[in-house]
């Protein structure tokens, strides 16, 4: 390598070398910025004021520049002038800025404030600047000065200035840079100061004002106390003046209330009687005296209370005085050693003067009673007398009732003696009447209402159902089956003992607001009232007849009898009490002739002929003109099923238009009820067929399941050929005590293909059984099971059973009952989703038609 080589790299070297210094000198300078920055920032967070900042802004600059001479001036908004804020100077003292006025604004700090830019002056330059009239020089010349204008926002609100003395301690780029980042930094600082200034002062002053409330609050909130426990000593008193204590129970609750504002475990209170001159003691409490006996009015303590009629607080200085100067006299007994070393005594004042006074005292200095003491039993000793005055009052009052009242009673002895033989005898004769008013009102056999009371209630009852025709009644006329046989086979007594037993067997059956009488004889007569429908009057006719088929044994002798019952229910029609026994009676009859131990329900027809014999024997159902009616199966939103319920009508001279189920009653015999039957099934078969129906449930007689019968029936079925297109219905009761050659027949009809179904179902009784043993394709439910599943939930937990043995049988169960959506509704709730529709008219010409457009016959 050449020298001019090695000359040139020397040279790059040095280059390098002086580029690194500059950026070492840089990047020194910056961390030196970095460092004033954070540690003026960290005195704006923590001096508490302005004084102590200037200062640490002082200290930090020391450390990076020659600023032993520093000041700071700040323009005041207020005069408009600049003032020094801070001043350290080597050489000058504080006073020598201060001696003139408005001094800075004409010197070398107002020029820098003018202009509004960083200056620096050296001794010469300041000096050779003044001479041209820009500044007056004020104070000791500096041989380096430089300042810093000071901006918050947009305006100069003061100068940072440092000065040396010394020509060697000159402000370089680097320091002039950092004191103007400072003057920077220095607006916001000091905002911050003042109002961390500001803040505490106004802590201080609120401090210093919520002191001040707070206590005056104390002050208010212990006369508040104060006043709250004096009314609620006075409450506690009122209390004492409203309770009817006794007068012994008023001076203890005195004494408690004493004990809570005050020492007062000794205490006594004393009653004065100014027409005896007597002080009484009725109450003391005392830890050496048990009692206090009534004295004479003397002059001790008690007796200058009562004199003066002031509260008195009496202490051992006290006591000594009164006892010198004669006011207060000790009786000589009296042990000096127990007397009390502080005492209080206050009058007991009511509007009639002073009644005594009430006290307390302490021994051996337990207790020194005070100013507060005497003011509170003051207080409290007017309201007491009061109280006390109105029970003392109160008890010679009672005293004086009692006297009065022992009196009353001793005359009303003597009236109650004279005045008892009268009472005796006017129970005598009440009894007597009540006797009288029983016996012409019951059978004196079995003691149950006789005819005479039975009418009288029967004509309150009708009266009462002519207000409200919603309160259905019903009559039962009941005559006792075989009576004759058990007079001839076992005596008069014997028939007396049977009617005795049978009367309290049928007040087993009623309720308690039924009415159970005898009429004479062995007929009795029921009232059941508060009825919903006319089950409830079958289902007690059942019970009845169900109790009379035990048998009646007596010496040995059983004798079997029974029960005939005729049931009349509530009509609108009725307006005389015989009407209506007229017609239970009719009913009756024609029960005892259908065959005894039965029940009838009243109809027309019982009383259209001579007597009801005459009218069974003589009414023919083959002479009555019959027609049908069909009504629809439905769902709750009226959709038509493909089922159809097929019932037979017949039109009576007497009832008009009316079903074959009650027609069938009156034939005259059951051969005849048979044909007709047979005629109106055969019928029936040509009306599906004519009008195409899909499916027919048709009510049968349980007759036709008999032996010879059950033939015709098939023959009537095979002849039409509508296997798929008819149900028969067979009710329920007819089925449950149908024979086994009924039974099997029913399920003959079965195994043939034939359709077959319950009518009436659970009318009175929920037969399972025969849904598990039979096999039926429809179940019609009674209206009357309907209506109880709504009313009793044993009655909806048997609907429940029905329905889980006929889903798993897939049986349709249909409902009968009002056509009313909300009774549809309701039932639907329950699991029932198939009604009986409204019925129609069926012609033997015409199709039934898918509306109602046709005549309409409610069911």
């Amino acid at each position: 390598m050449s020298l001019e080589d090695i000359t040139a790299l020397l040279h790059k070297l040095e280059h390098k070398n002086n580029r690194l210094k500059a950026l070492v000198q840089k990047y020194k300078q910056s961390h030196h910025l970095q460092n004033a920055l954070i540690q003026l920032s960290e005195q704006a967070s923590s001096v508490a004021e302005l004084t102590l900042l200037y200062p640490a802004i002082h200290d930090i600059l020391q450390d990076y520049m020659p600023s032993k001479s520093f000041y700071v001036v700040l323009l005041n908004q207020f005069s408009n002038t600049l003032e020094l804020s801070y001043f350290a100077d080597e050489k000058d003292g504080i006073s020598v800025p201060l001696n003139q006025d408005n001094n800075f604004i004409q010197g070398v700090t107002g020029y820098v404030f003018k202009q509004g830019k960083t200056t620096y002056f050296q001794g010469d330059e300041m000096q050779a600047a003044a001479n041209k009239g820009l500044f007056k020089l004020l104070g000791t010349p500096a041989e380096h000065w430089v300042g810093v204008p000071v901006y918050r926002e947009q305006s100069i609100i003061g100068v940072l200035v440092a000065q040396s003395y010394d020509k060697q301690q000159n402000y370089s780029e680097q320091q002039i840079e950092l004191l103007e980042v400072m003057s920077l930094y220095l607006s916001t600082a000091i905002e911050r100061v003042k109002k961390r200034e500001l803040l505490e002062s106004e802590v201080k002053i609120r401090t210093r004002a919520l002191t001040q409330s707070n206590e005056a609050l104390n002050l208010e909130v212990e006369q508040h106390k104060k006043t709250l426990a004096r009314q609620h000593i006075l409450f506690k008193i009122s209390e004492l003046a409203t309770q009817t204590k006794h007068i012994d129970e008023v001076y203890q609750q005195v004494h408690e209330i004493i004990k809570s504002i005050t020492y007062a475990e000794n205490l006594y209170i004393a009653l004065y009687d100014r027409e005896t001159g007597w002080l009484n003691f009725p109450y003391c409490v005392d830890e050496y005296r048990d009692n206090t006996q009534p004295r004479p009015f003397a002059k001790g303590y008690s007796e200058l209370v009562l004199r003066t009629e002031q509260t008195q607080l009496i202490d051992c200085t006290r006591a000594q005085k009164l006892l010198k100067s004669g006011e207060v006299e000790r009786p000589g007994q009296v042990n000096t050693s127990n007397s009390a070393t502080s005492w209080l005594g206050a009058p007991l004042k009511t509007a009639q003067g002073v009644i005594g006074l009430i006290t307390c005292q302490a021994y051996n200095h337990k207790h020194i009673f005070n100013q507060d003491d005497f003011e509170l039993i003051t207080f409290v000793s007017h309201q007491i007398a009061t109280v006390l005055q109105a029970h003392l009052a109160a008890q010679a009052l009672k005293q004086s009732h009692q006297q009065l009242e022992f009196r009353v009673a001793e005359k009303t002895k003597e009236i109650l003696q004279t005045n008892m033989h009268l009472q005796m005898q006017i129970e005598e004769r009440k009894k007597i009447e009540q006797q009288l008013y029983h016996d012409a009102h019951h059978d004196p056999l079995t003691g149950l209402p006789n005819r005479s009371l039975f009418l009288t209630q029967l004509e309150k009852t009708l009266q009462h159902y002519q207000r409200y025709p919603e309160q259905q009644f019903a009559v039962l006329f009941i005559d006792l089956d075989k009576f004759k046989d058990i007079n001839d086979q076992l005596g008069h007594q014997a028939g007396d003992q049977f009617l005795i037993s049978v009367s309290e067997s049928f007040s087993q059956c009623i309720r308690e607001h039924d009415l159970l009488a005898r009429l004479g004889g062995d007929e009795f007569v029921i009232l059941l009232t508060h009825l919903t429908d006319r089950q409830q009057a079958e289902d007690v006719a059942k019970r009845l007849i169900e109790l009379m088929k035990k048998p009646f044994c007596m010496k040995g002798i059983c004798v079997q009898s029974g029960a005939s019952v005729g049931i009349t229910y509530s009509k609108t029609n009725y307006k005389h009490t015989d009407e209506i026994i007229r017609d239970a009676d009719a009913a009756m009859y024609y029960a005892k002739n259908a065959g005894r131990s039965r029940f009838e329900f009243y109809h027309p027809l019982l009383s259209a002929g001579t007597s009801p014999y005459e009218l069974e024997t003589s009414h023919h159902l083959d002479s009555l003109p019959m027609h049908f009616r069909c009504s629809e199966i439905i769902t709750l939103d009226e959709q038509h099923q493909s089922e159809s319920l097929l019932e037979a009508f017949g039109e009576h001279p007497v009832l008009g238009s009316t079903s074959f189920e009650i027609l069938k009653k009156f034939a005259a015999d059951k051969a005849q009820q048979l044909e007709v039957e047979l005629q109106l099934l055969t019928k029936a078969c040509q009306q599906i067929k004519t009008a195409q129906l899909q499916m027919v449930l048709f009510p049968c007689s349980g007759l036709l399941l008999e032996k010879n019968e059950f033939q015709a029936l098939c023959l009537t079925m095979q002849k039409h050929s509508i296997t798929k297109q008819i149900c028969l219905l067979f009710n329920e009761q007819e089925i449950r005590y149908a024979s086994a050659v009924q039974i099997s027949n029913l399920k003959m009809l079965s195994e043939q293909g034939y359709s077959i179904g319950l009518n009436d179902f659970a009318k009175d009784r929920c037969e399972l059984n025969l849904l598990c043993d039979l096999n039926f394709d429809y179940l019609l439910l009674s209206s009357t099971f309907s209506k109880r599943v709504l009313q009793q939930q044993s009655f909806d937990l048997q609907l429940q059973g029905v329905l889980a043995i006929t889903k798993i049988k897939q049986i349709k169960v249909i409902a009968k009952g009002p056509s009313i959506l909300n009774y549809r509704a309701l039932l639907d709730t329950h699991g029932l989703s198939l009604f009986i529709g409204r019925q129609h008219a069926i012609s033997s010409t015409a199709t039934l038609p898918a509306d109602s457009s046709n005549e309409q016959i409610l069911n």
